[in-house]
């Protein structure tokens, strides 16, 4: 291919990547954004104005943007489902009101409902249309969330595992906010939210294994995990990540938000576990970046480190941001997780699950527009 030809594809990609990367990498700033106050907290987790990773991490890995802008549009991967699907739940509230216990929904990304001895949590919550800080371009929804926020029934907690784009978006925390709920964030993410006008008594920032009383026995752990942050230029690493832990009396449960593999879910599990339900990312992995995202198979090896029961994925199947296709990760992990005995938590989106929480609806198989 001629030089001037493959420019010129290298060119009409770049809109298609900065989307990808406005969610993954964060690298341009949305208006109301605050450069928070990281070192207003004493954390042995912070140091010279940055958070730290547990173990030494690479974020960029290989290659340059030229390399990544010309295997984003030459690649053959099918990145997004050939059809938009859908997936209405008009009954959420009746089916997590079905039965106590332990019951979820996995909205979609890393948004997921949990339901734990009375209390109802939701994790990194995203209705927008697109990961991304501007509402005309990057990574769109292969999927509309299965109901509308309106639809959620009240919650006792929002739980944010960093400020990626993908992870906080600043529609849907916002009109969350609007009912009072109390939103629960690594440190320096609050005042993010604070920015937005949300008040302070509603945003409280844990460090890596301080814990929450949530009363009615329950409580709120932030852990540690291997991964990165930053909203706008010159903000990486000025605001912590983290993974969450919540407990009851009778169930355990582990959210492990964005990161790659390394030995501390071992040190988790023996910490905090045995945990009845695990929930760890398997999308959006790729050779240049094996340290912030683990991949279906280290997952796996993960859930084993945390002494989990049940694996649901999160971070896979809603948003085009890496180089495999799109139902590559849950692929794999299916493969992964047989061969070592695991029970996998994969309902369509939306769906209400509870019991043992197993069960494979393979929705991703099904190449039309309705449930």
């Amino acid at each position: 291919m001629g030089y001037a030809v493959k420019m010129f594809m290298i060119l009409a990609g770049c809109a298609a990547l900065a989307g990808a990367l406005f969610a993954s990498c964060s690298y341009l700033r949305k208006g109301g954004d605050a450069a928070g106050r990281p070192g207003e907290r004493s954390s042995p987790n912070f140091r010279d104005g940055k958070y730290l990773n547990p173990v030494p991490t690479i974020v960029t890995g290989d290659g340059t943007v030229l390399d990544t802008i010309w295997r984003w549009i030459s690649s053959t991967e099918q990145r997004t489902p050939p059809v938009r699907m859908e997936f209405p739940n008009p009954s959420l509230r009746e089916s997590l009101d079905a039965e106590d216990g332990l019951r979820v929904a996995w909205v979609g990304h890393s948004s997921v409902i949990i339901k734990i001895d009375g209390k109802i949590f939701l994790t990194d919550p995203m209705w927008s249309e697109r990961a991304s800080p501007v509402s005309f371009m990057g990574p769109a929804r292969f999927f509309n969330p299965p109901f509308p926020l309106e639809a959620l029934p009240p919650l006792d907690g929002v739980i944010i595992s960093h400020d990626h784009y993908d992870h906080l978006d600043r529609d849907t925390v916002t009109r969350l906010a609007a009912t009072g709920v109390v939103f629960y964030t690594p440190l320096a993410v609050g005042e993010i939210l604070r920015s937005w006008g949300i008040p302070g008594e509603r945003v409280v920032e844990l460090d890596w294994h301080e814990e929450r009383a949530l009363g009615g026995g329950h409580s709120l752990i932030a852990a540690p995990a291997r991964h990165f942050s930053g909203r706008g230029i010159g903000k990486r690493d000025t605001t912590q990540w983290a993974s969450w832990i919540i407990t009851s009396g009778k169930h355990r449960v582990y959210f492990g938000g964005d990161g790659g593999y390394f030995a501390g879910f071992a040190d988790i599990g023996a910490r905090y576990g045995p945990f009845d339900l695990v929930m760890l990312e398997i999308g959006a992995y790729g050779d240049n970046w094996p340290d912030i995202h683990m991949g279906p198979s280290n997952a796996v090896k993960a859930h084993l480190d945390l002494k989990g029961a049940v694996l649901l994925p999160i971070h896979w199947g809603t948003f085009n941001l890496a180089f495999h296709s799109w139902t590559e990760p849950v692929e794999k992990l299916i493969a992964a997780a047989d061969t070592q005995g695991i029970r996998l938590c994969l309902p369509r989106p939306g769906l209400v699950v509870g019991g043992d929480l197993t069960v494979n609806s393979r929705w991703w198989k099904a190449d039309r527009k309705s449930p």
